[in-house]
């Protein structure tokens, strides 16, 4: 910034020296952006000399309506103070700010002052501004992570992939965080102003920016737009027109966009999966390390007391009188970030669950945690934010009751492990799973297992035992989606004498929230199992059995009931059953060079026996290209393959991700995905 007329000629922030330094570069190298408890350096230039007697003085001011004003110290200040010194070189003069560990984020406003002897202002140069972010490289900082391959991944990494299906099932999708992507920052910092303590009171807001609890805790709950600005809107119901899937995303940067622009209208639409990726993005934005996490079986407990009542009636049809909400999922994703608890005892620093999903209010506000996962693994539940609950997500029962037609309810199956099962994130090292379950829970039937309930106030027997003479199992499956399959029953007798029993098996489509979409098949029958010999039934399943049924999950659920004069109980047998998809190709072929077009070919073959209607790509990438849509002409029939071509010109280097989803009328949410490794623009000599 120059100024002709004045002692001060020029200002320069040195962005590209500092950005570098403080790993801001990816985010811009024209502005400045800079992280807490690290020093960086501006250089002012000089018409003339400065006389001996005139001072500098800097003022930084934060918050539009300058909430927050904070003069600096000069020379060596106390740890938790803003302070500067300076060096001078003829008629420039470099300065190196100071900010303290626990500094407000936020974007600032800096006023240079040249000041008299006598102590009035000469001069003032405050068009001046710059980023503060976390920094979990200061060891000062509560969200300090003292690994640099953690921080690569859980800060820098604008790749990520999501674990989905079910506990032994478990597939995954890519994500483009994207959280270096142009104004991807801005909009970050636009998330915190539009929430409602911001609007509110925007000066106490302000001056709590400098905790990754308030700020964590805040993100969530303006992820969702439930009583808020906040950016998405869920949807469970398929009933989609008005917006966009929640399946059809592929990264985050598209959602933020949209919300931004609209002025802080939320997005349509979301589900948990693409509430997680955008709090990732807007959390790894702001410098606090997260990373996204699956919970396979994942129960939500409405009521607090540790078990999900499912009932059935005769035909194994769900059906609640009470109209509640308790439930269990096939997978239900969240985040953790990592941070220093100081507001609660030790031994609850490190992960903290935070999940932005919608789903119960917490002190008013639809959003959860930061919980410790280390106070979830020791049945900690008094500890803040949502322990009982996140804690019930892991560890609840699940009790399975058949109502009568006289109202008398039967307990029929209770499961104790099944809930919380292969909990994931992607690994360090690669698009690999890693579980971290262990970090949740202890052992199945451990001690330390046992000892956990007992505090935490769930039971620690089984109460209930199925009979001991039969045994009913459904056989796992992974049928192609397209094609005819067999569900096989098995009932095994381990008396020793001949049994007959009546066999229900029910064939329902169902969400991953375990919504029921529509019955595809039933049948009973009478089956005799000799003593010590097992009997297989085979339910044979058509296309036409579920495609009326089957939504955006491709998800299948088996229910099967046996009942056999003599036996005390009812025994009851369920699998869910993921169909596969297609594959869906991307290459790009060639090496990629920054700014230098590059050809990418996605290509599709339909694997339906009916035509595909309304086919779209949606391509998009980090440092690649932003969200692009192609349309396919035409139908897609039985068989076809469709291959289209897209040009594009990376405009940053490294290992880059390009993202591919496709949907029709029929075939929705199939993804691919390509590595690109975009490389440095090499200029010839012109010698």
């Amino acid at each position: 910034m120059a100024n002709h007329n004045g002692l001060i000629t020029d200002v320069d922030l040195r962005s590209h020296e500092n950005n570098l330094a403080h790993r801001t570069r990816e985010i811009d190298r024209e502005r400045l952006i800079v992280r807490r408890g690290q020093p960086f350096s501006i250089s002012l230039q000089c018409y003339v000399s400065l006389p001996p007697k005139h001072q500098l003085e800097l003022i930084l001011h934060l918050g539009s309506k300058d909430e927050v004003v904070i003069k600096l110290q000069k020379g060596r200040g106390a740890g938790d103070k803003w302070w500067f010194n300076q060096q001078r070189a003829q008629d420039e003069m470099l300065l190196t700010l100071h900010s303290p560990a626990d500094a407000i984020i936020g974007q600032y406003h800096l006023a240079v002052l040249m000041m008299s002897p006598d102590g009035h202002i000469l001069e003032k140069t405050d068009k001046l501004s710059f980023h503060l972010l976390f920094n979990p490289w200061c060891k000062d900082d509560v969200v300090y992570l003292p690994d640099e391959s953690l921080l690569q991944e859980y800060v820098m990494n604008e790749d990520g992939i999501i674990f989905m299906g079910t506990w032994d099932n478990i597939n995954s999708i890519p994500w483009n965080y994207g959280q270096f992507e142009d104004y991807v920052m801005d909009m970050c910092f636009e998330v915190l102003d539009k929430s409602k303590d911001a609007l509110k009171n925007s000066e106490v807001d302000i001056k709590q920016r400098n905790d990754p609890v308030y700020v964590s805790r805040m993100v969530t709950a303006m992820v969702n737009s439930n009583g808020d600005r906040g950016v998405l809107t869920g949807r469970w119901d398929e009933s989609y027109t008005d917006g966009v899937a929640p399946y059809r995303w592929t990264g985050s940067v598209p959602i933020l966009q949209q919300w931004s622009n609209a002025g802080a209208r939320a997005v349509k639409y979301g589900q948990c999966w693409v509430f997680a990726a955008v709090a990732c993005t807007v959390l790894r934005s702001l410098g606090i390390p997260t990373r996204l996490i699956t919970n396979f079986s994942s129960a939500h407990d409405v009521d607090g007391n540790l078990s999900i009542d499912f009932l059935l009636n005769e035909r194994l049809e769900s059906f609640d009188g009470r109209n509640k909400r308790d439930s269990s999922w096939n997978f239900h994703c969240w985040v953790e970030s990592w941070m220093r608890r100081e507001d609660l005892p030790k031994g609850n620093d490190g992960w903290q669950v935070l999940d932005p999903t919608p789903q119960e209010l917490s002190d008013g506000e639809f959003c959860c945690g930061p919980c410790p996962v280390t106070a979830i693994k020791e049945g900690n539940l008094g500890v803040k934010y949502d322990a009982p609950f996140v804690f019930a997500e892991v560890n609840a029962d699940i009790i399975y009751w058949i109502v009568q037609a006289d109202g008398q309810r039967q307990k029929i199956r209770v499961d104790q492990a099944s809930v919380g099962r292969n909990i994931s994130t992607k690994s360090v090292y690669g698009d690999y799973r890693d579980d971290v379950t262990q970090q949740y829970k202890y052992s199945e039937g451990s001690n330390e297992e046992r000892d956990v309930y007992k505090k935490a106030g769930r039971r620690v027997t089984n109460e209930f035992t199925e009979p001991g003479q039969l045994k009913l199992s459904i056989k796992p499956s992974r049928p192609v989606l397209g094609t005819d399959f067999d569900v096989i029953v098995e009932v095994k007798n381990e008396g020793a004498r001949e049994a007959h029993a009546q066999l229900a098996m029910v064939v329902m489509a169902v969400t991953y929230s375990s919504l029921n979409r529509g019955e595809c098949k039933r049948q009973t029958i009478s089956v005799t199992v000799p003593a010590h010999k097992a009997h297989k039934e085979v339910l044979r399943l058509h296309y036409d059995d579920y495609v009326g049924c089957v939504r955006e999950h491709h998800l299948i659920r088996v229910k099967a009931l046996l009942e056999a004069p003599g036996e005390n109980e009812p025994i009851m047998a369920m699998a869910n059953i993921p169909m596969s998809m297609p594959e869906l190709l991307v290459q790009v072929p060639g090496k990629a060079v920054v700014w230098n077009q590059v050809t990418a070919f996605i290509s599709f073959t339909n694997p339906l026996p009916v035509p595909l209607k309304s086919g779209v790509f949606t391509v998009e990438g980090a440092g690649l290209l932003s969200a692009t849509e192609i349309s396919v002409k035409g139908d897609i029939n039985p068989g076809q393959k469709v291959s289209v071509k897209l040009l594009f010109s990376p405009v940053r280097t490294g290992v880059r991700k390009l993202l591919v989803d496709f949907d029709s009328d029929r075939l929705k949410d199939v993804k691919g995905v390509a590595t690109v490794v975009v490389y440095k623009r090499h200029i010839r000599s012109l010698n």
